[in-house]
């Protein structure tokens, strides 16, 4: 058999309709509403005092290490990168806050990644992924959309900070804000008229307009694999060790467990990758590769690597096998060498997509049965909490807090997982934790 024959054999392209074209268009669509990450995450991790272009190359070789891992090993259409939200808490809290060196923070990272093997192949993580209830299935693919529609409103500048309405409308007027109304109207269009790469082409030719324009710049700067030196293997594992596993290294891997279940579960979803039991095939592989990444990482030089919600851009773009993640990957090693183009997307090229992604995750709440409160208000919870408090954890928390206390008061409470009930009392004692001072 042919290589070509062979490959579509192992990803199962005639089982899930898939083809190269859509599958490489995908991949370079979730890459594009990724590309931020290369300059973003690099930007954080510099205030905790780490060499700028050490960690961009970090951040490239572990996203793309990630990716690659996802799309070959485990198959599927999801990609990593570092994770938005533990790069904040690496450097704000564990480095600036409690003044720890970032060497021995990338020494929790490491463990966290660790963490995450000894879990998967005691089958926690598993048996974590299987008890979530069905039902919160579908609240938690619409939170998400949610969420990341809130975050491409808030990145285009549409909605703003308010101190008396928490939100507003922003200003139209502003030549990015603008161009990012441009571009919605372009990729909605472009679905309207049924066009596979509508997201790509929206994302590619509002970037075009604001070069043209003057919105978007083009900043050249050189990075080289050389660069990495400077973090590559300076992690401090003894000095993590010392700082006490429940302080700092178990928040890395609770927040990073969770942040990856609810991402599997809202791509999951959208992508049709639960089987007639509502399980997904092969998820030994993709915690397994998550986890890799995370010690990948760690070894490079960087935080936490995660699966990333916005790999449903892809999904929405057709993408169905484990093609388009390693198109993902091997963009991100590209970007290493061409970071300077990657540089000239603009937040308003790709914040239209990620609006979008929104709208099409959000069409789930129909699968929701909004007349039993028993299911349909920790639905309801975990669907609002996650974008309200930009946290797909916390909206996890939400709703198996309450349906768990539902169930119980409700004199149902042998209908539910034991697990259930042991996650709801960790996560009573996360909130418990959080809110001390």
């Amino acid at each position: 058999m042919p290589l070509r024959g062979l490959l579509e054999r192992y990803f199962e392209f005639e089982a899930l309709g898939a083809d190269w074209k859509t599958e490489i268009l995908a991949g370079f669509t979730t890459f594009m509403t990724m590309a931020y990450i290369v300059f973003v995450n690099p930007a954080i991790l510099h205030e905790a005092g780490m060499p700028l272009a050490a960690v961009t190359a970090a951040t490239c070789l572990s996203a793309a290490a990630g990716s690659l891992l996802m799309g070959g090993f485990a198959r599927y259409p999801i990609a990593l990168a570092p994770g938005m939200g533990l790069n904040a808490y690496f450097t704000y809290t564990v480095v600036k806050g409690m003044g720890i060196s970032w060497q021995a923070a990338l020494g929790a990272v490491f463990l966290s990644g660790m963490a995450f093997f000894l879990l998967t192949l005691l089958g926690v993580r598993q048996l974590i992924l299987a008890t979530i209830p069905v039902e919160l299935h579908s609240a938690v693919a619409a939170g998400v959309g949610l969420f990341i529609a809130l975050v491409g409103f808030r990145n285009s500048g549409i909605i703003v900070p308010n101190a008396s309405t928490t939100v507003a409308l922003g200003n139209l007027h502003d030549k990015s804000t603008a161009l990012a109304l441009l571009g919605l109207l372009i990729v909605a269009v472009l679905l309207a008229w049924r066009v596979r790469a509508a997201m790509l082409i929206g994302i590619l030719a509002t970037t075009g307009i604001g070069l043209a324009t003057g919105v978007a710049k083009w900043t050249p700067q050189s990075y080289r694999l050389g660069d990495l030196a400077a973090t590559a293997g300076k992690l401090q594992i003894g000095s993590a060790l010392g700082l006490g596993f429940l302080e700092i290294v178990f928040v890395f891997l609770f927040i990073d467990m969770f942040d990856n279940i609810g991402t599997l579960l809202a791509v999951g979803k959208k992508a049709n990758l639960f089987d007639r039991a509502h399980r997904i095939p092969r998820v030994n592989r993709i915690l397994l590769s998550d986890a890799s990444a995370t010690v990948i990482g760690s070894l490079t030089g960087t935080s936490t690597v995660v699966s990333y919600i916005e790999s449903a851009a892809g999904v929405a773009a057709g993408g169905r096998t484990g093609v388009t993640a390693i198109v993902t990957g091997l963009l991100f090693l590209a970007a290493l060498f061409v970071a300077p183009a990657v540089g000239a997307i603009p937040a308003a090229a790709t914040a239209p997509a990620l609006i979008i992604v929104g709208s099409l995750m959000a069409g789930v709440v129909a699968e929701i049965p909004w007349t039993d409160p028993e299911v349909a208000v920790p639905a309801f919870l975990t669907m609002m909490a996650i974008p309200l408090t930009f946290s797909i954890a916390t909206g996890l928390a939400f709703g198996f807090v309450s349906y768990a206390a539902i169930k119980v008061l409700r004199g149902k409470f042998r209908e539910v997982n034991w697990f259930v009930y042991a996650l709801a009392a960790l996560f009573i004692a996360r909130f418990a934790y959080l809110s001390r001072g």
